[in-house]
């Protein structure tokens, strides 16, 4: 019953879900340990990396950990081979074991047993710890003893503690060395023993000397042991120590293209492939064009497929690197051979047609990254060539509908488009090509061909117009069933359609895709049009589909939420039929959308719920309706320059009071107000963006651009009415360096530049302020609110995911209780955090390191006043710990001098790897109650008995 309790808590870990009490599924779980049955026994065991997945913070880590020590040092070899299991499983969680020493101490027990398989489980167990205890010298002496063991499960386990230890410790490493290689070179040693031995030589790199020596043993074993199996390993672990030691990977090229070259055995040659195709990755600037012209020389000439893959697999993934440019760069100053008859260029034409795809999709590969990264006279030949094989490509593949010949064609689709947006001046037959293509080709190519498509016209907004018709015609016949590729084709079909429409569909387009929607579409894929519509602007299309899906929903949440999505795309097709010069009809579109936004926020809000609180969903609608309502206020604001325009005698004020603003009567003082109110919003734009640590760039930069356009407007102001002189417009984007291309960002950047152009011409000709200026602002506004919202992508879709866990210690007994400490004391409080990730962490961004911020503030005082000094009445100090293993844990020493309760406040941010902060949360107060030591207390009660005047309470300063 107890184990059935346990397993019921730690089912339960939902991600975001609010904690219960670890302690009580740890007590279930102990009571599964203690119990006579194994295999309940066994079954307590493996739940326990849940728990750990559970609650990972090191109290109850330390505790479970010697729960299952104790199992290993009593139980039977099954239950020590379940707690092995569990520590290899929990790798991540063993630095937070407080008590390794007694940990070790009833692990290294086993070690005494007569039971060989005991003893070899305890040095496995002993290689999973080598992180947490690397320079143990028991642990070393028993691994080096149980080498010259006679059972041979006991040395294979010795083998794998040794080379878990070696890669952790630079001692062990050097002290084993010597043996490992006496075993290795012994007559005595069996052949398979020596395989295994062979790669512990891989961790021998802490230093020079033990690398070279690790080096010219393999070298040795190379050249004497010539079978299959034992140059296989001793080059791999060669590669492995010239990957770890760097100096060495010039040379090990030169021998793994020696073997390839040389040796007729198919096995080595793989394997030599394999480990250029590592080294490739991982130091391609050091590959010379020798290595790569022999890597040529040997595909050109070797009959064999499936090594020709593998060579040009290596050829694709140096392609993208400085190797390439290495190559043409020494070619054309070594001869006077031009890059196309290379034997690179020959070799990837060639592949281009192969009739083994995968060769055929590497070759297209290679022959695209040299024609992007060769600018030199030939190129024209060479980009002619590159698109006939892409082309060639396609077409052999776009009616393969086995999963080798779709990642073919997306592998080849890719570097079209990679081709076109490095050479724009052949997309328009590419895409001529793409759309004949599409009628012949199967639906799950033309899924793929779509998506190559929607790129390029992202990316080339002007071939939009001529793919339209041909998109529009193969939509009416695209779908006849409800098949999952059936309704993914219509999703892509209708992506590439709003982007070449560019957020303006014709009643012709709407009535083909509806047509569909309705004969084959699901609830799910008319959610998913809907929401590309969004994305792309196109916002009287997408609040059609939203109404016809609202009451297609088993759920209130979803009623709400997709009523919310229909209210705001309303919102912005009423903002869309703004006409320039109207501006009466802009405040009018305003006010409608200002009254479906107000409905649509009142749906969001009822939409969410604890698992789901749409945060950022709410603080960006909340930042457009405080947005418009600003805008409506400025264009009210102009209209006053008619109603109430500046008094005669406005000059002669401004010269009395020697401000210059004055002469511009009243409006002055309401467009000062209207501009700090748009750089209000530009700050709570980035305050939002700063927020976003999981969003991705097209919605950081579409947030970027909001704060941008408050900016705008503020310098406008400033710029026409209130100090042309002083003005500059300054773009606090927080993350410059992201480039998203979007029609959205196309459009907002020319309305910026077309406003900035329109202001600096009427500053310079005419001074404030007029009916000119006036006009001007109330344009600029509706030149902003013509351009289509753009919803990204994470405003409906979270992909990648990341909180932090804080706990605090000393933490009260409950809540509200706080934590007593005396005022001439100082608290050590220590703050430990896990930070927890989805489904794909690190997709976008990963965590370099956690600025914790801890603040103290008194709240009520219960001390008689003295003059203490301004600093101890409030503590503020910052720190950055870099997480390890998704833990972090660091201190603070905070004093509490004034009696009274003090509320600390910890707040976390995270600093990715760009060196950006982001205020991630989350935010833990406690309470501190600072009370007066006893030898004062008693002090201050002998000296009010006397009489005398007390004297300030002794705290820290008062001791110096």
């Amino acid at each position: 019953m107890s184990l059935s309790m346990a397993r019921s808590f730690l089912s339960e870990a939902c991600y975001g879900e609010q904690e219960l009490d670890a302690n009580s599924a740890l007590m279930e779980l102990d009571k599964g340990l203690r119990s006579g049955k194994l295999g309940e026994q066994c079954e307590a065991v493996v739940l326990f990396p849940k728990l750990f997945q559970k609650y990972p913070f090191p109290i109850l880590i330390n505790s479970a950990f010697l729960k299952l020590a104790d199992i290993f040092r009593l139980g039977n070899n099954f239950l020590r081979l379940c707690v092995l299991k569990v520590t290899q499983q929990s790798e991540k969680h063993l630095e937070k074991i407080l008590n390794v020493d007694e940990f070790v101490k009833r692990v290294f027990s086993v070690i005494h047993s007569n039971d060989p398989v005991a003893r070899a489980i305890t040095l496995r167990m002993l290689g999973s710890l080598a992180s947490i205890i690397p320079e143990r010298k028991n642990a070393h002496h028993s691994i080096r003893q149980s080498l010259d063991s006679h059972d041979n499960v006991e040395v294979e386990a010795a083998i794998f503690a040794a080379a878990s230890f070696s890669a952790q410790s630079k001692d062990f490493a050097a002290g084993i060395c010597n043996k490992v290689s006496e075993m290795i070179q012994g007559l005595d040693t069996p052949v398979d023993l020596k395989l295994k031995l062979i790669p512990m030589l891989q961790h021998m790199h802490h230093d020079a000397s033990l690398a070279s020596s690790s080096r010219e043993l393999l070298q040795h074993l190379v050249n004497s042991y010539p079978s299959t199996p034992m140059v296989i390993v001793s080059l791999h672990t060669f590669t492995q120590l010239a990957a770890f030691s760097l100096i060495d990977i010039p040379k090990q090229l030169q021998l793994l293209l020696q073997y390839l070259r040389d040796d007729p055995r198919k096995a080595v040659k793989r394997l030599a492939i394999n480990d250029l195709k590592l080294l490739a990755k991982k130091a391609p600037h050091l590959w010379i064009r020798e290595n790569t012209q022999t890597l040529c020389e040997c595909a050109l000439t070797i009959p064999y497929n499936s090594l020709k893959l593998g060579m040009l697999a290596v050829l694709s993934t140096l392609s993208g690197t400085i190797a390439i440019k290495q190559y043409f760069s020494t070619a054309a100053t070594s001869s006077s051979i031009p890059p196309r008859l290379t034997d690179l260029v020959k070799l990837a034409q060639e592949c281009c047609y192969h009739s083994n795809l995968s060769v055929a999709a590497h070759g297209v590969v290679v022959l695209s990254s040299i024609a992007i990264s060769c600018p030199e006279k030939d190129i024209v030949q060479l980009e002619q060539d590159t698109v006939l094989g892409v082309e060639s490509l396609l077409m052999l593949c776009s009616q393969d509908s086995s999963p080798s010949g779709q990642a073919t064609l997306k592998t080849a689709l890719t570097s079209l488009v990679k081709l076109l947006k490095n050479r724009p001046h052949l997309s328009q037959p590419a895409v001529e090509f793409l759309l004949g293509q599409l009628h012949l080709s199967c639906d799950s190519s033309r899924v793929l061909m779509c998506h190559a498509l929607a790129a390029i016209a992202t990316h080339l907004p002007v071939l939009g117009d001529g793919m339209l018709g041909d998109l529009v015609d193969l939509y009416r016949v695209a779908s006849h069933s409800s098949t999952g590729e059936q309704q993914e084709l219509l999703v892509s079909l209708a992506t590439v359609i709003f982007v070449a429409s560019q957020s303006s569909l014709s009643s012709e387009v709407k009535t083909v895709i509806k047509q569909q929607l309705e004969n084959v579409a699901n609830g799910w894929t008319v959610y998913r049009i809907a929401r590309q519509a969004s994305r792309m602007g196109c916002h009287e299309f997408s609040s059609e589909l939203y109404q016809c899906l609202r009451t297609r929903v088993a759920s209130e949440h979803f009623y709400f939420w997709l009523n919310s999505l229909k209210e705001f795309s309303q919102a912005e097709q009423f903002l869309s039929h703004v006409e320039e010069g109207d501006y009466s009809g802009a405040m009018s579109a305003i006010a409608e959308a200002l009254r479906s936004y107000q409905k649509g926020i009142a749906s969001l809000t009822a939409a969410s719920t604890p698992l789901s609180p749409l945060t950022f969903q709410c603080e960006f609608i909340k930042l457009r309706i405080d947005t418009l309502q600003a805008l409506s206020q400025l264009i009210c604001t102009c209209n006053s320059l008619k109603t109430s325009p500046p008094p005669a005698i406005a000059t002669t004020i401004a010269l009395t009071s020697g401000n210059d603003v004055q002469r511009c009567g009243r409006i002055s003082m309401q467009m000062k107000v209207c501009m700090d109110e748009f750089r209000g919003l530009a700050a709570r734009y980035a305050d939002l963006h700063q927020s976003l640590f999981d969003a991705d760039y097209a919605t950081l930069r579409n947030v970027e651009l909001q704060q941008q356009s408050c900016l705008l407007v503020s310098h406008v102001i400033e710029a026409l009415i209130l100090d042309p002189q002083a003005a500059s417009f300054q773009e606090h984007g927080t993350s410059g360096s992201v480039q998203t291309e979007s029609e959205y960002e196309r459009r907002m950047m020319s309305v910026f530049n077309h406003v900035l152009v329109e202001v600096e011409g009427l500053s310079k000709k005419h001074p404030p302020v007029s009916h000119l200026h006036t006009n001007c602002l109330c344009d600029a506004v509706i030149a902003l609110l013509k351009v289509p919202l753009s919803f990204q992508r994470y405003f409906f879709q979270k992909l990648q995911s990341t909180s932090i866990k804080l706990a605090l210690s000393p933490s009260p007994r409950t809540p509200s209780e706080p934590i007593p400490v005396q005022n001439s004391q100082q608290l050590t409080l220590k703050v430990e955090g896990v930070v927890q990730h989805g489904s794909t962490p690190g997709l976008f961004r990963k965590i370099q390191s956690v600025c914790l911020n801890v603040t103290s503030v008194l709240q009520s005082k219960t001390g008689p006043d003295y003059k203490i000094p301004l600093d101890s009445k409030t503590n503020e100090i910052e720190q950055r710990v870099e997480p390890h293993n998704d833990y972090f844990s660091t201190q603070f020493l905070l004093n509490f001098s004034i009696l009274g309760t003090h509320v600390v406040t910890v707040e976390a941010s995270v600093v990715d790897e760009s060196g950006i902060e982001w205020k991630t949360g989350p935010k833990t107060m406690v309470s501190v109650k600072s009370m007066e030591d006893p030898y004062s207390q008693q002090l201050r009660h002998q000296l009010q008995q006397s009489g005398t005047q007390p004297a300030p309470q002794r705290s820290s300063y008062i001791r110096f």
